[in-house]
C-alpha cells in the first residue's frame, strides 16, 4: 500500500502473544481489515508474520506498521533490528517505521536514531517512517532534522478522556498524519455514559460510537480484540457517522486520563 491508502482502521495488537495474538490477526483480516500494527517489545512479530501468511493475501493490500524498540536506538543496532523484525514477520518491508519512544535507553541523541530510521527507509526497509509518543518539543527538533516531508505519522494516545488536542493540532499544521492508540482507555470511555447514550440513540455498540469519533476527527486508529464480534463491529463503525453535537458532546469528556505512563515517558504537552 501506499501513505494515501493508509486504513482509517488497524488491528492493534499491544499485549496479544502467541495463539491469542495469531488468532485476533487472523480473524481481522478474514473480517477485512488491512492494516495491522505491532512493536518489537510486543513479542508478537512472529505470529503476526504468520497470520499474515496464513491470511494468503498479497503483500500490496496490506499496511503493516512495527516499531523500534527503546534499546536499539543506536546506530550499530538500529538497522539489523529492523532486519529482524522483517525477518520475523515475513515480510520484505513495513509501510510504516516508528521510534516507539522518545526515550533511548542509552541517551542517544535524536540526530543518531533518526539518521538510523531514514537509512532504514532509503535501504527499502520501509515505505514510510514516523515517530510515537513524541510531544511537540521532540517534533519539532525531528522536523529540523529529516528532509521536509518525510515524517509521515505521530501515534499517540488519543481516546474521549485524552483528546491530546494541541498536539494533534501541531500533527496537523505540519502534515503529520496522527494515530490515536487506546481509543478504549482499557475500556473505561465504554461505560461512560454519554457514549452509551449516543449508542443508543444509534443502535451500536460503544465501542463503534468512539472509533466514529476518532475518524471523525480525521485520525487513523487501532482497537485491539480477542472476540470476532468486537473486531467485526469495529470495522462497522467506519459506516457511523455521528452529528456534529455528538462529536462535541464527546470531546467535552476530555479530563487528561492518560493511560500511558511509563517511567521513561517524556514531559507531555498540556
Amino acid at each position: 500500500m501506499t501513505e494515501s491508502t493508509m486504513p482509517k482502521l488497524g488491528i492493534g495488537t499491544y499485549r496479544l502473544k502467541e495463539d491469542v495474538g495469531y488468532q485476533s490477526v487472523r480473524m481481522a483480516l478474514e473480517e477485512g481489515y488491512r492494516h495491522i500494527d505491532t512493536a518489537q517489545i510486543y513479542e508478537n512479530e512472529v505470529v503476526v508474520g504468520r497470520a499474515i501468511k496464513d491470511s494468503g493475501l498479497e503483500r500490496d493490500a496490506l499496511f503493516v506498521t512495527t516499531k523500534v524498540w527503546r534499546d536499539k536506538l543506536n546506530k550499530t543496532d538500529f538497522i539489523p533490528s529492523v532486519k529482524e523484525s522483517l525477518k520475523k514477520l515475513q515480510l520484505d518491508y513495513v509501510d510504516l517505521l516508528l521510534i516507539h519512544w522518545p526515550s533511548p535507553a542509552n541517551g542517544e541523541s535524536m540526530s543518531e536514531y533518526l539518521s538510523a530510521l531514514l537509512a532504514a527507509k532509503e535501504q527499502g526497509l520501509t515505505k514510510e517512517i514516523g515517530v510515537s509518543n513524541f510531544t511537540i518539543a521532540h517534533l519539532k527538533e525531528a522536523l529540523s532534522l529529516l528532509p521536509e516531508g518525510s515524517l509521515f505519522n505521530n501515534q499517540i494516545e488519543v481516546h474521549p478522556y485524552l483528546t491530546n488536542e494541541t498536539l494533534r493540532a501541531f500533527c496537523a499544521e505540519n502534515g503529520i498524519h496522527v494515530t490515536g492508540y487506546m481509543p478504549f482507555a482499557v475500556g473505561k470511555v465504554l461505560k461512560d455514559e454519554t457514549i452509551l447514550d449516543i449508542a443508543e440513540q444509534h443502535n451500536v455498540s460503544a465501542a463503534e460510537v468512539v472509533v466514529a469519533w476518532e475518524v471523525a476527527h480525521g485520525l487513523v486508529t487501532i482497537p485491539s480484540s480477542t472476540k470476532r464480534e468486537n473486531i467485526a463491529a469495529n470495522l462497522k463503525a467506519l459506516e457511523l457517522k455521528l452529528s456534529a453535537e455528538e462529536i462535541k458532546r464527546i470531546d467535552s469528556l476530555n479530563c487528561g486520563d492518560r493511560q500511558a505512563t511509563p517511567d521513561f515517558a517524556p514531559e507531555w504537552d498540556q
